[in-house]
């Protein structure tokens, strides 16, 4: 009996190592399960409205003609100064509002496949665990209204709708950056809008985004409005009711337009020629389209803070505001664009209004940036998200409270990737480099470029960065930044909010 028993005990434990190697070897070949959320214990849970426009600037005072948004967000809210995009590039960035993840984390290195895009993103299993994800399991109503994911969606799935979300309304087919004649997935049914001027796109997302809160408003259900839209970005499509706006505005002027002396900046650059008058009037032109294009935001923004008021749930509501990434017009000799470490293209408006955050304030001097933004809604939300999150929650802050000292980073990690060089045979394996990788403090830009080329800048000195000192500055400062941000190039989970306090010892 004894001797049976031992068999068959043998038996048992065979079989569960053979179990954990068939487990084991099947990890190795399917996307992994999502890492779980903690759901904290909560009386009430607000409302989060997460607004996102595509390529706006912060520098050159688009945002000055939105008047709504000043009136009922700027001056009811908190904005962050210096507010900074870890990659300056669409769905890179993207990808980390929706993971909290820096980009060498996500692996969505560019906006096209096979090393970016929605691809990239669903490929390494990304979708699985999102803030939709997360605040979808803490109970809320969760609906995404406009851009998803550049790439999205697959051709041969066009009515896909990525875990995390309880509505669902993004374009499937056609091309909604020019504002008309598109097919919208809405809820896994694709729906055409002709190009009749009531299904302009943005007015359209208005009216969902409207109707959502209307019927949530009708329940007990804490509601996650993602609302992402096109505008700004090229073409640039305005409403018609709008096209007759701001007959003579232009590009605001700074230290940086049309730089005088360039020679100082990366080889790519050193040898542009002054923009002539012409290339001049023409980002005038362009940039005066741009404002037209966020009229219609605007308005949307109206109407939405009325749909709140009338459904008793503004007090009760997050409005976040913000974009995925700046944009450049004419700094540099640049002539349009993103893509840069430069203040025009990584810095974007952060602007809260909602339970608790200090209204017409403005911080600055404060480090943060997108890859802040799902730690912040998950905290207003009561939940913690997996361990993989390399964010702040900067809810404290929004609030009014002085920011702690272990709270506040030293130093923001910048990244913008390329494929690596063809000719040693990389690029065709998959193998993404970084094109280059920088720092920025409250004092400091410091880039280092893929060809060994060093940008560095004083920015209490310097704040449009017109002068590169790394030939001049202190050879053992420029030894520290390169090991600081190698070290926080190379970082994972909670060791990145170790590693942005400071160079390890």
């Amino acid at each position: 009996m004894k001797r049976n028993n031992q068999i068959s005990g043998l038996f048992l434990r065979t079989k569960l190592l053979l179990l954990l190697v068939v487990l084991l070897i099947s990890s190795c070949n399917l996307v992994k399960p999502a890492p779980e959320v903690v759901v904290l214990p909560k009386d009430q849970r607000p409302n989060i409205l997460f607004v996102m426009l595509d390529d706006l600037d912060a520098e050159m005072n688009s945002i000055s003609y939105m008047k709504n948004l000043q009136e009922l967000v700027v001056a009811r809210g908190t904005s962050l100064d210096d507010f900074l995009i870890t990659n300056p590039n669409c769905c890179p960035s993207r990808s980390t509002i929706l993971r909290g993840q820096y980009t060498h984390s996500h692996q969505v290195f560019h906006n096209t496949a096979p090393d970016g895009g929605f691809v990239k993103f669903n490929e390494v299993g990304n979708d699985a665990s999102t803030l939709g994800v997360w605040l979808q399991e803490a109970g809320y109503r969760t609906a995404l209204i406009g851009k998803y994911l550049n790439g999205y969606p697959l051709g041969d799935d066009r009515a896909y709708i990525p875990p995390g979300w309880s509505e669902w309304y993004s374009p499937a087919k056609g091309n909604a950056y020019d504002g008309y004649d598109y097919v919208l997935n809405e809820n896994g049914v694709l729906i055409p809008y002709s190009p009749a001027e009531a299904n302009y796109f943005t007015d359209v997302a208005s009216r969902k985004a409207v109707d959502f809160i209307q019927r949530a408003g009708q329940d007990d259900i804490p509601f996650f409005l993602f609302l992402t839209l096109f505008a700004p970005h090229e073409p640039s499509t305005a409403a018609n009711r709008h096209r007759d706006l701001f007959p003579s505005i232009t590009v605001p002027a700074s230290p940086s337009s049309n730089e005088a002396d360039v020679s100082d900046k990366p080889i790519d650059m050193s040898r542009n020629p002054l923009l002539t008058d012409e290339i001049v009037s023409s980002l005038d032109q362009k940039y005066r389209q741009r404002i037209l294009s966020l009229q219609a935001v605007d308005e949307m923004f109206a109407e939405l803070v009325k749909v709140l008021e009338q459904t008793g749930q503004l007090d009760n509501t997050y409005i976040v505001f913000t974009s995925d990434n700046g944009y450049h017009f004419g700094q540099h000799r640049l002539v349009e664009g993103k893509g840069t470490f430069y203040k025009e293209d990584i810095i974007v408006p952060f602007i809260v209004r909602g339970p608790g955050v200090t209204e017409n304030r403005t911080v600055a001097g404060f480090l943060a940036g997108n890859v802040d933004i799902p730690l912040t809604i998950a905290d207003w939300a009561g939940v913690v998200p997996p361990d993989f999150v390399e964010g702040r929650s900067l809810a404290k802050v929004l609030a009014g409270d002085p920011a702690p000292e272990k709270d506040c980073r030293e130093a923001y990690l910048l990244e913008y990737y390329t494929p690596a060089d063809a000719n040693d045979g990389s690029a065709s394996k998959g193998i993404t480099a970084p094109y280059k990788l920088g720092l920025r403090t409250t004092e400091y830009l410091y880039v280092e470029h893929s060809n060994g080329f060093v940008e560095f800048y004083d920015l209490i000195t310097d704040p449009y960065e017109l002068e590169n000192i790394a030939s001049t500055a202190d050879p053992a400062q420029l030894e520290h930044f390169s090991k600081w941000l190698k070290a926080f190039s190379r970082c994972s989970g909670s060791g990145c909010v170790q590693v942005d306090m400071g160079l390890p010892e």
